[in-house]
């Protein structure tokens, strides 16, 4: 959105007389703020890495891509082009990991980004922001991420349940962020709007979909490279 054009400034004297000849006045902060967007939270990546610092690889047997046949896809979601190809993101996810992986801190600053990060058993679970994102909300969202999973994990948040629930994982996820964008940090709306049951079998619809967004995504950089 452009910004309004700077109003003139009256030479001494004359505010009074344009207010009494009923001009306009020239706009206040408070005018000014309103023509301003409003801003959002937003993050680069969210991704889970085993404690070798790989990526968690699960097999999609659906026929997702006709001539692709099974498809191993990845709990690696990338919200801009700052790591354009799937080399690239691998290799920053191994950079991190090597940063991150014996601290004992929760936040990490690595290339102009902020990272928070979290280890359950066997797992690390990161979320990156820019350099300027709020640290805070960036936690926020690493601990919904994180409460949301257990829950549908039943509390068991490590490599085998994470693979063998990877549908429920991405719908949560989908809650969380969309495009980048935060849409929630409560895990209890979470839960509550990706109504996961644990009794069923299968992939839902729902997760269906968002599976195959993702698989599309990583065979689309994977052609890239």
């Amino acid at each position: 959105m452009q910004r309004p054009e700077a109003w003139p400034r009256p030479h001494p004297g004359e505010g009074a007389s344009a207010a009494q000849a009923g001009g306009a006045a020239p706009p206040t902060r408070a005018t000014e703020l309103r023509f301003q967007e409003p801003s959002l939270y937003t993050i680069k990546a969210v991704f889970i890495l085993d404690n070798d610092g790989r990526r968690l690889l699960a097999k999609l047997e659906l026929a997702l891509c006709k001539g692709y046949g099974p498809f191993s896809f990845s709990f690696s979601q990338y919200y801009d082009d700052t790591f354009p190809s799937m080399k690239e993101q691998m290799v920053f996810e191994k950079n991190v990991f090597n940063k991150t992986s014996r601290a004992e801190s929760e936040i990490a600053f690595f290339g102009g980004m902020t990272i928070v990060y979290k280890s359950s058993i066997d797992l690390l679970l990161y979320v990156v922001g820019s350099s300027s994102e709020n640290e805070l909300m960036l936690m926020s969202v690493l601990a919904c991420l994180f409460d949301s999973l257990s829950h549908i994990l039943r509390k068991n948040v490590e490599k085998r349940w994470l693979l063998e629930n990877m549908d429920g994982a991405f719908l949560v996820l989908d809650e969380i962020v969309d495009g980048g964008v935060i849409l929630e940090s409560d895990p209890q709306q979470v839960i509550q709007k990706v109504n996961f049951r644990t009794d069923d079998a299968g992939l839902t619809e729902q997760s269906v979909a968002q599976v195959l967004q993702s698989a599309k995504e990583q065979i689309k950089w994977s052609l890239l490279k």
